[in-house]
C-alpha cells in the first residue's frame, strides 16, 4: 500500500506545461501563467479493478516551482512526501522507513510535470479538451509514450483552480483527487523542501 500511494504521487509530482489542443492549451496557461507557489488540501480515493478494494487517503500539499513538492499524509497512512529538487523523499513514520530515489527518474514523463517544472512538455502528452461538466472545464492527457504506467489523466479546472484529478493507471487502477482550501502563491519556505532523514531510520535507496 505504501508504495502504491508513492507511485500515485509520482504520477502528480512531475513537470508540466501542456501545449496541445488550443482550448485545452488555453485552460492549463491560465491556470500555470504566474503560478511560483501553491498549498492545498487534498481528498485521495483509491479504486482498484474487479471490485480489490477502495482507500481513502487525506493531507495537504505545497508546491514551490520550479521542481519542489510536500505531501504530507494525515493519519492512519502519515506519511511524508518531499521533492527536493534532486530527489524524492518518502518518510512513513509508522514504518520507521525513508525511501528516496532521483527525482528525475522518478518523474520524467509524468503529469506531475504540469504542476513542478516551468518547461513544455507537450511532446510527453496529447491533450484533449473535454466536454464541462458541473461548471468545469475538463482536460485529458493521454501519454505519447507507449510505455507509460498510466493510461490517462483528467484534470478539472476553475479558471485559476485545479479542482479535481483523476488517473487511471496499467494496473486497473482509478486514482482520484479532490482538492479544497486552494491558495495560489502563498509565502511557503525553503525549509519545507528540505528533508534530512531522521537518526535510527531504515534508509532504502530506491523503490
Amino acid at each position: 500500500m505504501i508504495k502504491r500511494l508513492f507511485f500515485t504521487l509520482l504520477l502528480l509530482v512531475g513537470p508540466v506545461s501542456l501545449l496541445q489542443a488550443a482550448e485545452a492549451n488555453n485552460s492549463l496557461k491560465h491556470f500555470l501563467q504566474g503560478l511560483t507557489t501553491l498549498q492545498a488540501n487534498f481528498q485521495q480515493t483509491l479504486e482498484q479493478q474487479d471490485g480489490g478494494g477502495v482507500y481513502f487517503s487525506s493531507g495537504t500539499f505545497y508546491l514551490k516551482r520550479p521542481g519542489q513538492l510536500r505531501w504530507e499524509y494525515d493519519p492512519p497512512n502519515d506519511q511524508l512526501i518531499v521533492a527536493d529538487g534532486k530527489r524524492i523523499w518518502l518518510y512513513d513514520r509508522e514504518l520507521e522507513q525513508v525511501s528516496h530515489r532521483s527525482q528525475k527518474a522518478a518523474l520524467e514523463g509524468t503529469p506531475a510535470q504540469l504542476l513542478s517544472n516551468t518547461g513544455p512538455l507537450d511532446q510527453h502528452f496529447e491533450i484533449k479538451e473535454l466536454s464541462e461538466e458541473d461548471g468545469l472545464n475538463w482536460v485529458e492527457l493521454q501519454p505519447r509514450d507507449k510505455d507509460a504506467q498510466f493510461n490517462s489523466v483528467r484534470m478539472a479546472l476553475a479558471g485559476k483552480q485545479l479542482l479535481r484529478m483523476e488517473m487511471s493507471d496499467n494496473f486497473g487502477q482509478t486514482t482520484r483527487f479532490v482538492f479544497t482550501n486552494m491558495q495560489r502563491n502563498p509565502p511557503l519556505s525553503e525549509e519545507m523542501f528540505d528533508f534530512i532523514p531522521p537518526p535510527q531510520i531504515d534508509l532504502i535507496g530506491d523503490l
